[in-house]
Formats: structure tokens, C-alpha cells, sequence
């Protein structure tokens, strides 16, 4: 057994290392601060808003064009200068919005009027887009679930997963497929993967929606480290709620903004985030669900919440028809 002064003597001669030690320690919790703060201020204050112009090329591709965030990113496009090739479903819908930019922008449009949900259409796309300098692609077009519901329960199965699988998966792959190539001979060229912040973990009752925008988060962050010696930037994009049809919130709030503040808010992280919630509410958001929050949680209040969303729903739907059986007796 050592002696109180032997104790003391290990001590004193420990003390001097150790103080070392944690100074170390608090320099390098402090100098991770600063650079989590200057990065932050870059992102978020500062941004990279001038990297987007027609230096790129000419032209910027948006598909699913005609609503909500797509809609915002071929206004915010136009404003910058570009010309707007403009791709979804409705004809009447582009010619409309086509109309728009031309008369707000002074830009030229072209449109391409095709269903992403089938496979048969990037011929057409691909006669479409001959001879053009894209400089931009924003591949937005994606569909997601009517309600929240169990996997087995969904109505018509198998058209559903076809379906989402063409317009959430196929069309990312095949119009980067189009567009890269063009891009990787100027060594210049931005590709934005319009994901969701569904595919930063497991989403129950949203499975196949949630599963088909992790797929577009991989292939953009594998894409973006295999062409970014090239001098191409691809992008991708994880939004929380936003203002728009899909997600059918109609009031904007500090955490679930309009298309048109979202897009301006995400197009200045462009070059400083290969993956991004591109909006600093949505950032921090993103940081407590997949850093703070253990993902076993986050799936289990995921889950619970879309339970109640499905079970608020199919009570609506039975009143509905209720009422609407009731009236055809009635008549």
C-alpha cells in the first residue's frame, strides 16, 4: 500500500499532463464551435446565391414544373436569367406557366408535356432537350401517398408502386441520364435531386414514399462524389413540410414556408452543401431528428402521427359517403 506521499507525488506528477489533456480538449471543442459557426453563417447568411446564372449553359430543365416547389425553382431560374425548359403532365398547366415567365422575365420557354409516371416517354424527352446548353436540371417531379396508410391496405398496390416508382425513382435516373452527359463535356452544370426530409430515416404508413427518397438522397451523394472533379454539382435537396398541394398545408409558418421562400432559401446552399434541408428552420430540424433524437424514436412518433392522420382521414371519407348515400336515397 503507497504511502500519502507517494499518492501525492503520483499526482503532482500527473497533474502537469493532464492539464494538457484538457486543454486540449476545451481548444478543440472550441475550435469546432467556431468553424460549426463561421460554416453556419456562410450557409445560411452569407450563401452562394451569384453561383447560379447562365454561365452554366443556357438553359435550365424543371420537371414537374407547374406546381408548387418546382414552379418556384422555374421562377427563380427565370429571374436569374435562364432560359426555362419546362417538363409535367398538363399541357395547359406549362403553356400557363410558360406564359407567365415569358411576360414577368423576358426569358424563352420551351415545354415538354409528358406523364413521369410512365417509362415510355424519355424519347420524346430526349428529342426534346437536342441541341440545348443546360446548365441547370432541377429534377422535382415526384408523387407521395393520398393518406397515410399500412403498406398492404394500400388501394390498387400494384399500380401505386409502379407509379411512384417511375415518377420518384426512374425519372431522377433517366433525366440525369439525358442531362449529365451534356454537362460532363462543358465541365460545368448543376443537377438539384428534389428529395424530402422522408428519407433521412424510415417513414411507417409513408413506406414507399419515404423509401423512394432515400434512393434519390444515395444517388445524388454517390453521383455528386463521382463527377465533382469534373466541375459538376449535384445536389441533394431534403425539405421538411412547405406550402404546397402535395403536403396540403395552406397557411405558412416560420418552419413550413411558401415554395417561393423555400427555393430562395435553398438555391444559396448550392456548392457549399452536397445534402441540404435547404432552409435554415428545416436544417435544425434535421440536426434534432437524426443527431439529437434516437432514429428507434423517430420512427415510432413517425408512425404514431401518420395513425392519426390515416384514422382522421378514413373517418372523413365514411361521413362523406354516408352523407352522400344518404342524399342519393333521399333524391
Amino acid at each position: 500500500m503507497q504511502s500519502p506521499d507517494n499518492v501525492e507525488d503520483v499526482l503532482r506528477r500527473a497533474e502537469t499532463p493532464l492539464m494538457w489533456v484538457g486543454a486540449f480538449t476545451v481548444a478543440s471543442l472550441a475550435l469546432w464551435l467556431l468553424y460549426r459557426l463561421l460554416s453556419g453563417i456562410r450557409i445560411w447568411v452569407l450563401g452562394n446565391g451569384g453561383l447560379l446564372s447562365p454561365k452554366l449553359g443556357k438553359w435550365a430543365v424543371v420537371t414537374g414544373a407547374t406546381d408548387g416547389i418546382g414552379k418556384s425553382y422555374a421562377e427563380e431560374l427565370a429571374r436569374r436569367g435562364f432560359s426555362m425548359m419546362l417538363i409535367s403532365r398538363s399541357q395547359d398547366k406549362l403553356d400557363d406557366v410558360a406564359k407567365s415567365l415569358e411576360h414577368q422575365f423576358k426569358v424563352e420557354t420551351r415545354t415538354i408535356a409528358v406523364d413521369f409516371g410512365r417509362s415510355d416517354i424519355y424519347e420524346k424527352i430526349d428529342a426534346g432537350l437536342a441541341g440545348l446548353e443546360i446548365g441547370v436540371l432541377v429534377n422535382n417531379v415526384g408523387v407521395s401517398y393520398s393518406y397515410p396508410e399500412y403498406y398492404l391496405h394500400i388501394p390498387d398496390l400494384d399500380n401505386f408502386i409502379t407509379y411512384m416508382i417511375n415518377v420518384n425513382i426512374t425519372s431522377v435516373c433517366q433525366m440525369t441520364r439525358l442531362v449529365l452527359p451534356r454537362m460532363a463535356e462543358r465541365s460545368k452544370g448543376v443537377i438539384l435531386n428534389i428529395s424530402s426530409a422522408s428519407g433521412m430515416y424510415p417513414v411507417p404508413l409513408l413506406t414507399v414514399y419515404s423509401a423512394s427518397k432515400a434512393f434519390v438522397d444515395f444517388f445524388s451523394r454517390g453521383l455528386q462524389e463521382e463527377y465533382r472533379r469534373q466541375g459538376i454539382i449535384i445536389q441533394s435537396v431534403l425539405p421538411f413540410f412547405v406550402v404546397t398541394k402535395m403536403t396540403r398545408i395552406k397557411k405558412p409558418t416560420f418552419d413550413k414556408p411558401t415554395p417561393e421562400r423555400y427555393v430562395a432559401a435553398e438555391l444559396s446552399t448550392v456548392g457549399l452543401q452536397s445534402q441540404t434541408n435547404g432552409y435554415f428552420p428545416h436544417a435544425v430540424m434535421g440536426w434534432i431528428t437524426t443527431k439529437v433524437v434516437p432514429i428507434n424514436i423517430v420512427i415510432f412518433l413517425g408512425a404514431a402521427m401518420n395513425r392519426v392522420q390515416r384514422t382522421g382521414y378514413l373517418n372523413r371519407r365514411r361521413l362523406r359517403e354516408q352523407k352522400n348515400g344518404a342524399s342519393l336515397k333521399s333524391d
